[in-house]
């Protein structure tokens, strides 16, 4: 399955880029993790959400196909 990541804020440093296409052979939102973990071996120490179709999703979370945003933590004011 091919799936759309969007990297914002402090994730971007890590990846050197805004997005990207990956080829994802799971099915669920933990399988891509574990991809980008892989190519990325920085992200495992930034703290992050991750949104499918603009809503936030937990790590065994279904994927649809639909694309996938790394957000960085939020702060309030």
């Amino acid at each position: 399955m091919l799936i759309t990541v969007k990297y914002f804020g402090q994730i971007v440093e890590v990846t050197n880029k805004n997005e990207e296409t990956l080829e994802v052979s799971g099915t669920q939102v933990s399988d891509v993790l574990n991809t980008l973990n892989k190519k990325y071996n920085q992200l495992k120490n930034k703290d992050f959400q991750i949104a499918q179709n603009h809503e936030l999703v937990a790590l065994e979370t279904k994927l649809t196909g639909a694309e996938l945003a790394l957000l960085p933590p939020f702060a309030g004011g």
